[in-house]
């Protein structure tokens, strides 16, 4: 089917882009993070694709990177969730924090995605844990020093500030990102990094 799409922008929706591709439009379904990361209209872009075919349509889904098409890709395998939901959970976050959602079970992170259950986000979990990749992820790093800072002597104190921030209803990986995102962090107790952290997540 077709690979990508490389021509003008023509038009921008939240969930839509038309690309002119030597006079013909392409209607391509985008997620809202990869409208936000789009050019202006009349600017060059390429997309990658992926096709669905059924009896009633033809429709390209279209992202701005080979690894965001293979997330998505990967999502559509699971049980429940089709290229809309694999759309709509892109659009409430990116590919790399998608990854790092699943690699640490944040299922809550997952279902604030519109259509997106609990249930189903604790399936994308269960089935896509083994497919992901740690090395896919630039957010590897941080998932790798949050293990090394679990053995480190401040590790009580980051881990009862993401026990905190948890307790007042922000996901397990927007908690990590945001104490792991705290700069001078080993000379905090766990007061002073929840009320950092917190800065951070308004």
């Amino acid at each position: 089917m077709i690979a990508f799409v490389n021509g003008i922008i023509d038009d921008i929706a939240e969930d839509n882009v038309v690309i002119d591709v030597g006079g013909i439009g392409y209607n391509v379904k985008i997620s809202a993070d990869t409208a936000s990361r789009l050019p202006g209209l009349g600017e060059p872009v390429k997309l990658y694709t992926y096709t669905s075919v059924r009896e009633d349509a033809f429709l390209l889904y279209g992202f701005l990177t080979r690894g965001d098409l293979e997330i998505f890709k990967k999502l559509i395998t699971v049980n429940g969730i089709g290229p809309k939901g694999g759309l709509s959970i892109l659009s409430v976050m990116d590919a790399d924090d998608l990854r790092f959602a699943i690699m640490s079970g944040d299922s809550k992170a997952i279902s604030k995605a519109p259509g997106i259950g609990a249930k189903t986000a604790q399936r994308v979990i269960l089935d896509l844990k083994d497919k992901i990749r740690i090395d896919d992820t630039m957010i590897s790093r941080e998932i790798d020093s949050y293990s090394e800072n679990l053995m480190a002597a401040d590790s009580a104190q980051k881990q009862e500030a993401v026990a905190a921030l948890a307790s007042l209803g922000y996901g397990q990986t927007e908690s990590l990102k945001a104490v792991n995102s705290i700069e001078g962090i080993e000379k905090m107790d766990s007061g002073a990094i929840l009320k950092a952290a917190l800065k951070k997540l308004f």
